[in-house]
């Protein structure tokens, strides 16, 4: 049985994972530290799904104390997700990104040099492609445009990330997100933020004109992307890659709000504002390669995804 340590494992993505990894028959290390980003509750529900699973072992550790890394059991693979999130949180705090998305990568990293580990899947992130003008964004292209710190610690560690291949014969495979949403979904991102209000009777901000776009991909898309990431990974020698996971369906901010709209079925009142500084127009991934390499096909719509998400935000928020 293969141990995977996974970082970030009581968060949005990392819970879902956790579960998924364990369904499957992996062993799971989880780290996390509970960021104070959002309510520590939040996650401590999200690891009631599968904290007293045999094979799950947590630990409350922030992988930026390389001292208190040193105490992990030992493990095979790694799964990195764990960072320091937000664009815009970004912009005000910068050294806090660096210290943590960088600094903290490199403590994984050392730690499996150390630990002669060497296959990793990690999170990266379509921000990392900016204003990018060529559309749907390519793994090949051009990424020395970062808008945001958040994007360039991503980018920073991709980077980083191949000098640790190059020099100590790593596996890793770099998986840049495009905005992943659902269940669990983390309370600061537009859509929850959107449904929270509405249910709340509350009006809602709309930044821009509604003509941005997000290439939104529903979290068990990417799930299963990052599972066939992992096994790709497993079964292959001498690999660095970056591949997109996203839905390649970009949907416009006020078609967005139309279809929470009908799932909702409630009135909304929006307030339109400025773009926010750090926020990209669009965001569209070519999908190709990750259908190539990993046989990864997104399948879950906009309008289901947002059923699903509704449905489960009604079921926690009922009294």
């Amino acid at each position: 049985m293969n141990r995977i340590l996974l970082t970030g494992t009581a968060g949005f993505i990392g819970s879902h994972l956790s579960e998924k990894l364990l369904e499957e028959g992996y062993s799971v290390i989880g780290l996390d530290n509970f960021d104070p980003f959002y309510d520590r509750k939040i996650k401590e529900r999200n690891l009631s799904h599968f904290i007293d699973h045999p094979n799950f072992t947590f630990q409350e550790i922030d992988f930026c104390d390389m001292t208190a890394l040193q105490t992990i059991p030992e493990f095979d693979m790694v799964i990195h997700l764990a960072a320091k999130a937000g664009v815009r949180p970004s912009i005000e705090n910068p050294g806090s990104y660096i210290q943590t998305n960088i600094q903290g990568t490199n403590n994984i990293l050392e730690l499996m040099r150390q630990r002669k580990v060497h296959k990793m899947v990690f999170a990266s992130s379509s921000s990392v492609y900016g204003n990018n003008t060529k559309i749907p964004f390519t793994e090949t292209d051009e990424v020395n445009g970062p808008i945001s710190p958040y994007a360039f610690s991503k980018r920073s560690c991709e980077l980083m990330n191949y000098t640790y291949h190059s020099l100590y014969n790593m596996d890793i495979l770099n998986l840049r997100f495009f905005t992943v949403y659902g269940p669990r979904q983390r309370p600061d991102l537009a859509i929850h933020k959107f449904v929270r209000k509405i249910q709340n009777g509350e009006g809602i901000q709309m930044f821009g004109d509604g003509s941005s776009a997000r290439d939104y991909t529903f979290i068990h898309d990417t799930i299963d992307g990052i599972f066939r990431a992992l096994k790709y990974v497993e079964n292959h020698q001498n690999v660095y890659e970056i591949i997109n996971l996203g839905n390649h369906t970009p949907v416009k901010l006020s078609e967005l709000i139309n279809t929470i709209d009908q799932v909702t079925e409630q009135e909304m009142v929006i307030e339109q504002l400025p773009m926010q500084a750090g926020d990209v127009n669009i965001t569209y991934a070519n999908i190709d390669k990750a259908q190539e390499l990993l046989g990864y096909m997104p399948k879950t719509s906009i309008h289901d995804g947002l059923k699903k998400f509704v449905e489960w935000y009604d079921e926690v928020n009922a009294y």
